[in-house]
């Protein structure tokens, strides 16, 4: 590079012999087989959005990028060739030399450090036992070798960024007795670990992978948690423990610090077992035998730590598990609370210091369950509220097992339905289209249509659903079957269309086509254009000519759904009869079927996959249809197709026959 007489400080690209670009994270499910089972997640935040490769920053628990190409990407390399001054251009070798001279003082400055060799020796072994291609008992070797060279000196290293990784390695693939050495090396240090941003990965291993010392090492978080929580590194330590490791024991060693000092003070645990059975009683164990001034003090205690952490919303410990479960626990003792007016007052004062992060709760458990008390007890100003806050999440929610009962709660119990329907509704048939796709976007449609239908919600969804029924009782006043009507008729306009537009190919998925038939049966209004769409491709050409995508007949859930379209309702198995809807003409879907479909395709289906099909078009036909449209059949399933049915081997043939000659 003629002209170039200034010492350049940046690194080479690769092309120039550089070091490489750093390891990108491997999204091959493989790659984790070495960890002890899969791995769990915390639950996502509807008001976060999902990164492209479904991971976030907090999800990489291990970093693996390469050390030696981080050490060197960390000295100012100066590529071979570079003309460094005017001397150098005169001699080619200048740079090499500076280079080599560089590297003589990076050695010298990593010597300089404290346990330099040390880290050395577990650097060599290290980059052997973290290979992902080796046998296990070749690993286990590395493993126990690397535990002999760092023992007795894990916790002076292991605040270092290579060192914390070194012995993530361990606790990783190295048995329990390795394990439970490490853990046993770093007691007393746990809170100084969990905020470093390096050890603090290494801190949750030793929580998920050693449950003999799980409850020793939250214990020495007691009387920080709250503090630990609002910290940038520990806040994600804490969260995990909480909701995906802990039992209910160590659960209420994170949540005794929630409580207050009174509490902290006067029931410090050393783990006996009558400690633990208390402390499994959570929140109503710690209430027991308290009254008066000193209940109220303790709740104060605990609405005023709540308080603290709804004002930091901005450092991420709201969306924690753990949160949502003291202010679940803080809103069923305000429940007991004796005083009516007391009770209001103090409900009022919670909901108003976290109204506006109500959002960010809804993802779990108890954040959705709390979230539902406020609807349930709220007024309509606070409804209207909580409708304001979760209106730019909808489609998120409904997607979620947690988030979602919240929606249901609020379709239950607002009895302003123009709101809802505005607000809620409308958000919801928007994204029908994706909402189809999963199992709980598909819940998220059917409670629009039949709420708490059997034949799409488990007894255990109904059930949990079905909290807040005592309580609507008291603050709602429109009948449950008024509401449900207007809900109904809100979305009806909007699923039609969804059906006019995208039904026959939804149609086409198992999931799909239950949607369809739902929409179909139980919507209002007009269904003339949506008939017309699911019937326009049952008139292609029958057996279809490409054998990678079938006639919609053939599809088993799919032919399933027209059946039940002629039906005009689902059978029963309690009754053992049709069910019939009422907001459904099967007769005017027969008259649809037989202009758009004709004579040539219908026997051609009777003779195919679509015995039982046709045999249902002609129970309906006989029992509902025209004189016009009976002897329109009856001259399409003339003796020679009735000749060619008969000798065929259609499943379904006989029934097929029997609905013919009772037509006839």
């Amino acid at each position: 590079m003629p002209g170039l007489q200034s010492v350049s400080k940046k690194r080479p690209a690769v092309s120039q012999g550089g070091p490489k670009s750093k390891k990108q994270h491997s999204e091959n499910p493989s790659s984790t087989k070495f960890e002890e089972g899969k791995v769990q997640k915390r639950s996502r935040p509807v008001t976060q959005p999902i990164p492209a490769n479904g991971l976030s920053e907090e999800d990489d628990d291990e970093e693996e990028d390469n050390f030696e190409e981080e050490e060197a990407e960390d000295q100012e390399i100066v590529p071979d060739g570079m003309i460094v001054d005017g001397a150098s251009s005169r001699d080619p070798n200048a740079a090499r030399e500076s280079h080599k001279v560089q590297r003589v003082l990076q050695e010298q400055r990593r010597a300089a450090k404290p346990h330099s060799q040390l880290l050395a020796d577990a650097k060599r072994v290290w980059s052997l036992a973290r290979q992902k291609s080796i046998p296990s008992a070749e690993r286990q070797k590395h493993v126990k070798e690397l535990m002999k060279v760092t023992q007795g000196k894990v916790k002076d290293i292991v605040l270092k960024h290579d060192a914390s990784r070194i012995i993530q390695t361990v606790v990783k693939y190295g048995g329990q007795k390795e394990r439970d050495q490490v853990a046993m090396e770093l007691k007393g240090h746990y809170k100084a670990l969990a905020q470093s941003k390096y050890s603090k990965f290494l801190v949750t291993k030793l929580i998920r992978l050693c449950p003999a010392h799980r409850a020793s090492i939250l214990l020495e978080f007691q009387s920080n948690v709250l503090r630990l929580l609002l910290h940038r590194e520990a806040s994600a330590v804490l969260a995990d423990s909480f909701e995906l490791y802990a039992n209910a024991y160590e659960r209420s060693i994170l949540l005794r610090d929630f409580y207050g000092k009174e509490v902290a003070l006067f029931s410090q645990t050393q783990g006996s077992e009558p400690e633990k059975a208390n402390a499994r009683k959570g929140f109503p164990g710690v209430l027991e035998g308290l009254e008066g001034e000193r209940r109220n003090r303790v709740l104060a205690a605990l609405k005023e730590n709540l308080t603290r952490i709804f004002n930091n919303s901005d450092k991420g410990a709201i969306t924690h598990a753990i949160v949502h479960r003291a202010l679940l626990e803080y809103l069923s003792a305000v429940n007991d609370t004796e005083d009516e007016s007391e009770r209001e007052k103090l409900r009022k004062e919670i909901f108003e210091s976290c109204q506006d992060v109500l959002a960010e709760m809804v993802h779990t458990k108890d954040g959705s369950r709390a979230v539902r008390d406020f609807i349930a007890y709220g007024t309509a100003k606070d409804r209207k509220q909580i409708i304001k806050v979760i209106k730019p999440h909808v489609e998120r929610m409904c997607t979620d097992d947690e988030a979602q009962l919240v929606l249901f709660t609020a379709l239950d119990v607002i009895d302003d339905t123009k709101l809802t329907a505005k607000s809620l509704v409308s958000d919801i048939t928007t994204h029908a289209l994706t909402l189809i796709n999963t199992p709980q976007g598909r819940r998220a449609l059917f409670y629009l249509l039949v709420p708490r239908s059997r034949r799409h919600f488990t007894p255990a969804q109904i059930a949990i659903i079905a909290e807040i029924d005592p309580i609507r009782g008291k603050t709602s006043k429109k009948s449950a079957v008024v509401r449900e009507g207007e809900i109904r008729a809100a979305a009806s306009e909007g699923l039609l269309k969804f059906v006019e537009d995208n039904g026959a190919e939804a149609a086409r998925d198992t999931g799909g086509s239950l949607v369809v038939l739902e929409i179909m049966l139980c919507a209002d209004g007009d269904k003339s254009s949506a008939m017309q769409s699911l019937l326009r491709p049952l008139a292609s050409i029958y057996p279809s000519e490409d054998a990678s995508k079938l006639h919609p007949i053939d599809l088993p859930h799919t032919s399933r759904m027209y059946k039940s379209l002629f039906q005009g309702g689902h059978f029963s198995h309690a009754s053992k009869s049709v069910i019939r809807s009422s907001s459904f003409s099967p007769s005017a879907f027969v008259s649809a079927f037989m202009s758009i479909v004709g004579k040539d395709l219908t026997v051609s289906m009777a003779g195919g996959e679509g015995a039982f099909i046709i045999a249902e078009f002609l129970q309906r036909i006989r029992e509902e249809g025209s004189a016009d449209e009976k002897r329109t059949v009856k001259d399409w399933f003339g003796e020679d197709v009735v000749e060619r049915l008969k000798k065929s081997e259609t499943k379904g043939r006989n029934v097929l026959l029997d609905k013919i000659n009772a037509l006839l």
